[in-house]
């Protein structure tokens, strides 16, 4: 079975990404089948997050947003967000638990 990644930037309202960081950083506690799931502040934009996911598959992601805890981060975080600039999928395959080639 392959794990799936995502990575994305979201760009929060000028001056509110401490907030939205914060937000975010909520979705730290562990979740079934997340591998790892990791929030950083763009350097070179004051108003840019990045998320890094690492789930056991994507059914597991995908359950994850019915998870209660995880749709009142949504609501609380989508006020914050102007936009999601880059998402990209991906297929980890070392650095990780699990994670071979």
């Amino acid at each position: 079975m392959a794990m799936f990644g995502l990575i994305g930037r979201a760009r929060a309202l000028p001056g509110r990404r401490d907030d939205l960081v914060s937000v975010l950083a909520d979705g730290a506690e562990p979740m079934p089948g997340c591998l790892s799931y990791v929030v950083a502040e763009d350097p070179s934009d004051p108003d840019g997050v990045w998320v890094t996911e690492v789930w056991e598959d994507q059914a597991a992601h995908r359950a994850s947003l019915q998870l209660p805890s995880v749709q009142e981060r949504i609501q609380r975080g989508r006020p914050l967000i102007v936009d999601f600039d880059q998402f990209h999928e991906t297929r980890p395959v070392a650095g990780v638990p699990g994670a071979a080639r």
